[in-house]
């Protein structure tokens, strides 16, 4: 796979000395522990971008590199640049949609028939637009806004991409060989970045560990909407049996009879019962 593979002492960067296992032939041999530890490292973070649904820009522009790097992004959904790196796609990020929209209204303007009505010459020009847009713009048509991660293969070459995003305060994620300084970055993985099969290796390592994270977002997700989904059912049960509760009350309100009140008696008047007597002695006297 050739991973441990360095640059020649000539190319070599001082600052990746913690890295090296040591020098045959003038080539500098990278220590696989430090790349396997540094690997993990990287894996997890990236991971756990992708379990919080964060979005991570690959970015890989060489030869070498160009195929992986879109096979890898294209399997996990995610954003990339494999072409070139135009200057600004971070810094100038609002010119970048601009192109982009220019490019959906091309592609609108092919679908409605709208060539049909013009000359040949301007389709040509339209389509070579088109096609150049294309070529720079396609990993990155899906993304709204900022990366909240990269992914970067040869920091060396991708020095602008390194320089952008650091102005910005995204966190790099990269593969730094012996000429490269691993300090630019914030999770360096000390390996070979000029092998294909080492390349290979390592973005599959990558993809599969944003894959997983994003496995453990779906879960999580499920398991949350279940969650939601029990307290409402819970919520309505209560709301039910409290209902319940208020109408058996009403019913046993309708039951008990309401017994009538006696109006009480009214009471004799005192001057009737004076006459009674008087009526009363009169009778005796006579």
């Amino acid at each position: 796979m050739g991973l441990y593979f360095g640059h020649q002492s000539k190319q070599f960067d001082p600052r990746m000395t913690p890295y090296i296992f040591g020098k045959r032939s003038g080539i500098y041999i990278i220590d696989l522990e430090k790349t396997v530890e540094k690997l993990k490292e990287a894996c997890q973070f990236i991971k756990a971008l992708a379990a919080e649904g964060k979005k991570i820009l690959f970015v890989g522009t060489k030869k070498q590199a160009r195929e992986a790097v879109i096979s890898a992004a294209k399997r996990c959904s995610m954003p990339y640049a494999s072409c070139r790196w135009l200057g600004g796609t971070l810094t100038n990020w609002e010119t970048i949609r601009s192109r982009i929209g220019r490019l959906e209204e091309i592609e609108n303007l092919e679908k409605s028939g709208h060539f049909s009505l013009i000359t040949k010459k301007e389709v040509s020009l339209l389509l070579k637009e088109k096609n150049r847009l294309l070529h720079n713009l396609e990993g990155i048509r899906e993304m709204r806004e900022y990366p909240d991660a990269l992914l970067i293969i040869d920091i060396k070459r991708e020095a602008n991409a390194v320089r952008e995003a650091k102005k910005l305060n995204i966190p790099i994620a990269a593969v730094v060989d012996t000429n490269s300084n691993p300090e630019e970055v914030d999770y360096p993985v000390p390996a070979n970045d000029d092998g294909i099969k080492g390349i290979n290796f390592l973005l599959e390592k990558f993809s599969e560990s944003i894959l997983e994270g994003l496995k453990e977002r779906k879960i999580a997700a499920e398991a949350q909407g279940k969650k939601e989904k029990k307290e409402k059912e819970e919520k309505e049960e209560k709301a039910e049996k409290e209902e319940e509760k208020k109408e058996e009350k009403k019913e046993e309100k309708k039951e008990i009879p309401v017994v009538p009140r006696k109006k009480p008696k009214p009471r004799p008047r005192i001057r009737a019962k004076v006459r009674e007597k008087e009526a009363k002695k009169e009778k005796k006297e006579i």
